[in-house]
């Protein structure tokens, strides 16, 4: 995510024989059934998520009016239980459910807090067992308000399109979902809009086909991918089709009104996708490109293998290298909770700070001493770590790639380059902590690190001169 000021988640089902209580038989290590969580426990977010099973596939087949906003979805979920379920939630804002389905039959469900839906299934679900949900449901979408963050998931354009964006919550307000960084699954959508409208979505392009009501648009993005990190946006698209030289397809669309120079901007992409490779390791992702709207939101953001952009300010070469820097450094590693949000917007902006000095000669070190010295007292009491919810956006984009350079200073070039490059491997599809990244430069560099990350990860102050001017750093003349 990059802010517009940038201080700113069959095997065979399993019969077996339960009691009527839903208490598993004697001798077996099932337990007994009960109500899966109704968070995952994010100490930001709590409610969001839930617990109890973990998701395999969310596949979606949705029709939209955009002349009505009216939305209907059709939900197959694939599934596993991770204890014995009596029952479990997903998370839905607004829209209406019709019918819920587990494994073919009937469920009970019902609606509690703001976006709780707690399904009840026939009979309870073994720990282990595979199931699938079903659930059709219709409504108008409508965006969560957040004072902190802006508007958060589905928006309406105003030519009357409509996309989806949001960070930390988003997939919400348009299919039922375990909302939470913590359960990545796959995402397949087929979409029908009247004909005049284009879609484009995260993942692959697949074959389009005329259905009733206009075209049904089909994507499927076969990466683990965390919910909020899922979009569709709906407009009158002009697309640009590549590949890369491995032949990772490249879909790219811009909306009406989109200037040339956000054309030639994202041309680049091959380029900057080559650049980021050779940084961070192979490209994880199975698809890249590209969503420009023509609209002023707040924010552009890595949804998936297609960050989606603001118009305008966004549509530049260094906003391109950030939100595709997240394909490695959010996307696919994301985080383990919230407060550790550095691990992706540190890591993302410092990326530019990378290109600049590759493709524009900058030097680094004049550039990270110049900003030592115009530093304010707020800019150093910015924390990068357990921020607080509703301010992870906020010192992660300038005072994030500061660390970053210093650490470089600190290990020096050839640990620094080792752990950026191999950090994105070993968790790749995975989760990941700030203190697992500390202890793993630690081990690459063979250093204690304790002291420079207590300066400046998690505490807030000005670092003491050892850890602001590590290695080839010096103060501005």
């Amino acid at each position: 995510m990059r802010g517009q000021k940038p201080v700113v988640l069959a095997a065979a089902l399993l019969t077996g024989i339960c009691l009527s209580s839903g208490v598993a038989a004697a001798g077996n290590d099932w337990g007994a059934a009960k109500p899966g969580s109704d968070g995952a426990g994010d100490s930001y977010y709590p409610q969001d998520g839930n617990g109890g099973y973990d998701v395999a596939d969310y596949t979606l087949k949705v029709s939209y009016d955009p002349a009505s906003h009216q939305l209907k979805g059709a939900q197959d979920i694939s599934a596993r239980a991770t204890q014995s379920l009596s029952s479990f939630n997903l998370d839905l804002r607004g829209l209406t459910v019709d019918s819920v389905k587990v494994d073919g039959r009937g469920a009970k469900f019902s609606r509690t807090g703001d976006h709780e839906l707690v399904v009840t299934p026939s009979r309870p679900l073994r720990r282990g067992e595979q199931f699938e949900v079903k659930i059709d449901y219709h409504g108008v979408p409508a965006p969560i308000e957040d004072p902190s963050l802006g508007n958060n998931g589905w928006q309406y354009a105003q030519a009357g399109g409509a996309f989806v964006a949001g960070e930390p919550k988003s997939a919400t307000t348009w299919y039922p979902v375990n909302d939470t960084p913590l359960d990545k699954a796959t995402f397949h959508l087929a979409i029908t809009v009247p004909d005049e409208w284009g879609v484009i979505a995260n993942g692959r392009e697949k074959p389009s086909f005329k259905a009733p009501g206009g075209t049904t648009h089909v994507w499927a993005e076969e990466t683990p991918i965390v919910p909020y990190m899922t979009t569709v946006a709906i407009d009158k698209w002009t697309f640009d089709r590549q590949k890369r030289s491995d032949g990772t397809p490249i879909v790219s669309a811009f909306a009406p009104g989109v200037p040339d120079s956000t054309k030639q901007a994202e041309a680049r992409l091959p380029e900057i996708l080559d650049f980021l490779e050779s940084k961070f390791g192979k490209y994880p992702i199975d698809a890249a490109g590209g969503i420009f709207l023509n609209e002023q939101i707040g924010f552009s953001l890595e949804t998936m293998s297609r960050p989606i952009y603001s118009a305008g300010w966004a549509g530049t070469v260094p906003t391109i290298v950030h939100e595709n820097a997240h394909q490695w450094y959010g996307d696919s590693v994301a985080v383990e909770h919230w407060k550790d949000v550095c691990l992706n917007e540190c890591f993302a902006s410092y990326a530019t700070w990378l290109w600049d000095e590759a493709k524009e000669g900058v030097d680094l070190n004049k550039q990270y001493a110049d900003d030592v010295k115009k530093a304010s007292a707020n800019f150093w009491n910015g924390k990068l770590y357990d921020m607080g919810p509703g301010k992870e956006f906020t010192s992660v984009y300038s005072k994030g790639p500061m660390m970053l350079h210093a650490l470089r200073n600190y290990v020096g070039e050839q640990a620094f380059s080792r752990v950026v490059k191999t950090w994105p491997s070993l968790h790749r599809d995975g989760n990941a902590s700030m203190q697992e990244f500390q202890r793993y430069t630690e081990k690459v560099a063979h250093k204690d690190l304790q002291g420079f990350f207590d300066a400046w990860v998690y505490g807030a102050g000005k670092p003491a001169d050892q850890y602001l001017f590590p290695g080839g750093l010096k103060p501005a003349a």
